[in-house]
């Protein structure tokens, strides 16, 4: 069933492959950032020394996902070539990253359900879109990772033991937190599931060895992928303050377990002041961080870039189309009760952790659609379970009109989007080619294009944001940022340079001492600026043709959609 998951993303991801199309710009610096390091960039180094000329661009991203890529490329690039290498290792990375996430994940399968149910699991994630997005071809950033870390986490809580699963739990989800801090609501989670095992079953070993794991995974991740002397306190990843709030409540955990024992109330009470202490803690270390990891970034940053990156945003604020797979794992859920409620006695505390986990999930979704990936992860059990059930349903036979219907209903029930699909098939929409979109459909051809930009020159480009990775993936200019917070002053100088109009946008970009300026004309991001600059703001001049004089325009042989001028002097 896994070589046939494979084969089912590789054929439905074929267009993206020959085109070579990176499906987020976090995919291409992320290569950008693999191979700085195996061009002699330290381990610990994390700065992307291209970005922002003017500071230093520490980045938020962890080494634990660059090294199998690195590992992969450097291994064989002495073979075959460092592009082949490269070329290799951003297929098979994904590839081998939904490996473990669906092996761990029809495991539980096989253990709630049956071993032909964990096989129809593993093939099911192939109708997840929200699933499958993050595990497609040159989707090489962190996302994938995470997922397969809850997989593994989801493995560890369901074996219901005092001692492998929630070590294995524990260490899944420190894993999970060093690569980024989205994993802590899920970390939570999870504990609050073995809490919930303890006051259930007084089972209380299970909770201590799952924060013990955690703490001391954390701690050995931390110094082996960021070091301590030299490491810097930041809100948006695991830092000091992080390490300490986990062995506060690790130790406090361990004590409570060996202690006589409490009653319910009594538990909840020491459970919850274990949870305080480490807050205090974690408040008194690091008091800038008791808010959100982007409580601090720009407010012009904000209000052009941040809440326009909808992956991140609740699903009250996305366009309609997410609601066709947002149901499909709805519908998972109801499965997923109606299995917990037709569970025998011996098996319902199990079925009710899972239905706690999923919900969880589901509601972090709701609130950060990215998040959805995880239930869909779930949503493959109960789904598989629906499969099996209508396949043994027609082996028993049946009239002709009752195998079709329960055919139906199932692809419907599994695959919602698929009249859809089929509609769009017959009569596909058409979009203006004018109309300002997403990467995927610019004309601007940004790998080949910026590649031209070697060609010129070795300098410092003004561009936007989401095309920076490209130019720094191609070319061995450097730009004045790309769309990570870190760079969070570069970002709003960019952003107040497009949106405003001469002499304060020359004077930003002479500030940087840029010696050219791209924009891909057809993409939502200059479209937003002009918008809001009005019609006298560099974005909008630059859009309509009409650059100031400062600016010389540079023929590069691409698309008259991406262009490029000089800075004169």
């Amino acid at each position: 069933m896994a070589a046939l998951l494979v084969a089912m993303v590789l054929l439905v991801s074929a267009g993206n492959i020959l085109a070579w199309r990176y499906p987020d710009p976090d995919d291409i610096l992320r290569l950008v950032q693999v191979r700085d390091l195996l061009a002699g960039q330290g381990w610990f180094d994390l700065d992307q020394h291209r970005i922002d000329p003017l500071r230093d661009v520490p980045m938020h991203w962890s080494r634990l996902v660059d090294l199998p890529l690195a590992l992969l490329i450097g291994a064989l690039t002495p073979l075959v070539g460092q592009a082949a290498a490269e070329a290799f290792a951003v297929i098979a990375v994904p590839m081998l990253t939904l490996g473990v996430a669906m092996a761990f994940t029809g495991l539980v399968a096989v253990r709630m359900l049956g071993r032909e149910t964990g096989g129809w699991a593993v093939l099911l994630a192939g109708t997840m879109p929200l699933l499958i997005h993050q595990f497609q071809p040159l989707r090489i950033d962190h996302h994938g990772w995470q997922i397969a870390c809850l997989a593994v986490a989801f493995w560890g809580l369901s074996r219901g033991d005092r001692r492998l699963g929630p070590i294995v739990a524990g260490l899944a989800m420190a894993w999970g937190l060093t690569i980024s801090i989205e994993m802590l609501p899920l970390a939570g989670l999870v504990g609050a599931i073995f809490a919930l095992r303890w006051l259930r079953s007084a089972e209380r070993a299970a909770l201590a060895h799952y924060m013990q794991a955690l703490a001391g995974g954390l701690i050995a991740l931390f110094l082996a992928t960021r070091g301590w002397p030299g490491a810097q306190a930041f809100c948006d990843a695991v830092g000091p303050a992080h390490l300490g709030f986990f062995c506060v409540t690790a130790l406090g955990t361990t004590i409570l377990r060996h202690v006589r024992p409490l009653s319910t109330i009594g538990t909840i009470v020491a459970l919850g002041a274990i949870g305080a202490a480490g807050l205090a803690c974690f408040g008194w270390a690091s008091p800038a961080c008791l808010g959100t990891p982007f409580g601090t970034l720009d407010p012009v940053v904000r209000d052009f870039w941040y809440v326009n990156v909808s992956e991140g945003r609740p699903i009250w604020e996305q366009d309609a189309v997410i609601l066709i797979p947002f149901a499909q794992i709805v519908i998972g859920f109801v499965l997923a009760v109606l299995l917990w409620s037709r569970a025998p006695e011996e098996t319902r505390g199990a079925w009710l952790e899972f239905l706690l986990l999923f919900a969880g999930t589901l509601l972090l979704g709701v609130l950060v659609v990215r998040s959805l990936a995880f239930a869909s992860l779930l949503a493959t059990i109960p789904f598989a379970w629906l499969l099996g059930a209508a396949l043994a349903r027609l082996r028993t036979g049946g009239a002709l009109w009752s195998r079709v219907a329960v055919s139906l209903a199932t692809m419907l029930l599994i695959i919602p989007a698929a009249p859809f699909a089929v509609a769009k098939a017959v009569a596909p929409v058409r979009v203006s080619a004018a109309e300002p979109g997403e990467i995927a459909m610019s004309s601007c051809d940004l790998e080949a294009s910026a590649r031209r930009l070697s060609a010129l020159p070795q300098g410092t480009v003004f561009a936007p944001l989401d095309i920076g990775p490209s130019i720094l993936l191609e070319t061995g200019h450097g730009v004045i940022a790309t769309g990570h917070h870190r760079a969070d002053k570069a970002m709003r100088d960019v952003i107040g340079a497009f949106v405003s109009g001469d002499p304060f946008s020359r004077l930003i970009v002479e500030a940087y001492g840029a010696d050219y300026l791209v924009m891909c004309t057809d993409l939502i991001e200059p479209s937003i600026y002009a918008g809001r600059g009005g019609e006298g703001s560099l974005a909008a001049r630059l859009v309509a043709g009409n650059a100031p004089d400062w600016l010389e325009p540079v023929e590069t042989g691409g698309p008259d959609t991406f262009r490029v001028w000089r800075v004169r002097d």
